[in-house]
């Protein structure tokens, strides 16, 4: 007898509206504001859900009723590819690029930075893909967070879920102070505190508008700083070529001198971190695939789009800092002396020049990258929060969603967050901050870790419960070797991580109390996720998952790969006309 499980086929929305058919629509008609308070409404019988704790006392946790529950949840599906490929590309380019480049430059050297953005982009790329693989099997609320407790245990999917929602609530505040210092490249007559309240209520009501709203800001922004990088990567490279008033050619000359490394290898190992800080944010495309309105098609052309970004907004324009800045230049933001907080290195890069208004044009793109990393903050932790709760990891009104497909709780508490960038103007400000930046530090690294595993222990049970590779909508092209390439490669930095943490960088002149807040200020989210992980463990008695075990169907994609390409023989067709491409071909449809 044939399972009517089986021959379910995943249905999207084929309308532009947000609610129906995935909410219906009340028959009668409502007018203004009676509708709009309506619309943060939800419909209280489909927010039941199966029970997800068991037993006597509650305690043990049911895996599928979570994963029943996290496939059926009332996130609307209305983003379309373009959303998808610039929110893949541009989306969380920010300060990690554009500011904090500048104080891996004063500490490593432009050597030291390019060899690090160049091994995090490697190691990225094979992560992205392997979560492109899942995502797009799996497009369900949580991606990777769902995805850890789903193939590897709900213990480690509730530490990893909970690591990436504090790293997007703390990140969030940051940004936003960020956004305020910007603004004081103009002047400083406006206080501080009311520039934070300004962006702080912006990015707000963004969020409350809704998923749409989100991704045409997002798609905006994007396009914004896209334009912005290839411009400044054309100028720098007529820079360098041409030189400045005060330097004439440029060419290699502050890879001589001062020299292309410093602080020699820790302080390589130093801004591994820094560069992993810039690449955060990636995965937010995956965390999209929920609310996309057809992820078969959208998401794997976004997902290849990450290669654009790494090699081209990364790995090119940190080449023309490197070329541009010197590291010892006294107007580079450094950690070792609060006092150089000077500048952007892309504004010092164009400022070099003597180019009158284009620094503030470049200050400008700064200003919105900004903003746009703190709205997708709130989009992430909002959706990572929503998505725990609805699999009884969070408190259950955190999975509270309106009509209009918004987790109102969620972004209520993340939109709180934010009121901690009024710490920047506290006098005690500074330590506070500092403190809960150390919860954020490795979090990125745990989230990209959590996902090569998962791929890893995904593609074992796939094939174990006799599935073939080829029936994968998309297949990451690296494959699992990619995915422990990149788990090993995080192993790496973790280990460097804790030696810096340790024996930090001018560390001998220091007493021991200054080293062992310094190694909590480096390393401090590690017993954080270690103690959300052993907590959630031993009160729940979760098991680890067995591969036989993995639930490969609840909320599966149910479209057939073959049927992409016309016909349940399309798959090897297909593969027989990628023979006769050219190798230049298969190269493109590889990357785009």
């Amino acid at each position: 007898m044939v399972d009517p499980a089986m021959n379910m086929e995943k249905v999207y929305a084929t309308t532009s509206s947000t609610i129906v058919p995935l909410l219906m629509r009340p028959k009668e008609t409502r007018k203004f504001p009676t509708e709009a308070f309506d619309n943060f409404r939800s419909d209280a019988q489909k927010n039941v859900g199966p029970t997800i704790f068991v037993g006597t006392n509650g305690r043990k946790y049911n895996d599928k009723a979570a994963a029943s529950n996290i496939a059926n949840t009332h996130l609307v599906r209305i983003l379309k590819g373009r959303h998808l490929q610039m929110l893949a590309i541009g989306g969380s380019i920010g300060t990690g690029l554009f500011v904090s480049s500048g104080a891996a430059l004063a500490i490593g050297g432009p050597g030291s930075l390019l060899i690090a953005y160049l091994l995090m982009g490697g190691m990225l790329f094979c992560t992205v893909q392997a979560l492109g693989e899942m995502a797009v099997t799996f497009p369900v609320a949580g991606s990777f967070s769902t995805f850890a407790t789903r193939f590897i245990d709900p213990a480690w999917g509730f530490a990893t879920g909970w690591n990436y929602a504090i790293q997007c609530l703390i990140i969030m505040p940051v940004e936003i102070i960020a956004a305020a210092i910007t603004l004081e490249f103009w002047s400083t007559s406006i206080p501080t505190w009311a520039s934070i309240t300004i962006f702080l209520v912006a990015v707000i009501f963004i969020s409350l508008c809704g998923i749409k709203a989100f991704g045409e800001a997002e798609y905006a922004f994007s396009i914004l700083k896209v334009t912005a990088i290839i411009g400044f990567i054309i100028l720098g490279a007529v820079i360098n070529c041409t030189g400045t008033p005060r330097t004439g050619y440029i060419g290699g000359m502050y890879w001589t001198d001062p020299g292309a490394f410093n602080h020699g290898f820790k302080g390589f190992c130093n801004i591994l971190i820094t560069a992993a800080f810039s690449f955060a944010g990636t995965e937010l495309v995956a965390l999209a695939a929920a609310e996309t309105y057809n992820p078969s098609k959208s998401l794997p052309t976004a997902i290849k789009q990450v290669f654009w970004r790494i090699v081209l907004f990364y790995i090119l324009s940190i080449t023309i800092i490197g070329l541009l800045v010197p590291y010892n230049s006294p107007s580079l933001i450094s950690t070792t002396d609060a006092s150089t907080n000077k500048a952007s290195p892309f504004i010092i890069a164009i400022q070099s020049a003597g180019i009158t208004g284009l620094d503030s044009v470049m200050n400008v793109v700064i200003l919105i990258a900004v903003l746009s990393v703190a709205n997708s903050c709130v989009f992430g932790s909002s959706r990572l929060l929503a998505s725990l709760a609805v699999q009884g990891q969070a408190p259950r009104p955190l999975a509270y969603i309106d009509r209009k497909g918004r987790p109102l709780v969620a972004i209520a508490i993340a939109s709180a967050f934010g009121l901690l960038a009024y710490l920047y103007v506290s006098p005690a400000g500074n330590s506070a901050f500092t403190w809960l930046l150390a919860l954020s530090g490795l979090s990125s690294l745990f989230t990209w870790g959590t996902i090569c595993y998962s791929h890893i222990r995904f593609r074992k049970a796939w094939a174990r419960q006799g599935h073939s590779v080829d029936s994968l909508i998309y297949q990451s092209p690296v494959g699992t070797i990619g995915s422990w390439i990149g788990l090993g490669m995080i192993v790496l930095v973790l280990i460097a991580q804790f030696w810096v943490a340790v024996d930090p960088i001018g560390s001998v002149h220091t007493g021991i109390n200054t080293k062992i807040s310094s190694f909590f200020e480096a390393y401090l989210a590690m017993p954080v996720v270690l103690i959300f992980y052993a907590g959630y463990k031993l009160w729940y008695r979760t098991r680890w998952m067995k591969i036989e075990d993995i639930d490969l169907r609840t909320g599966r994609n149910e479209v057939d790969a073959g049927m992409l390409y016309r016909g349940s023989r399309g798959w090897q067709r297909r593969e027989m006309e990628m023979e006769e491409w050219p190798m230049w071909k298969r190269i493109y449809k590889l990357l785009c």
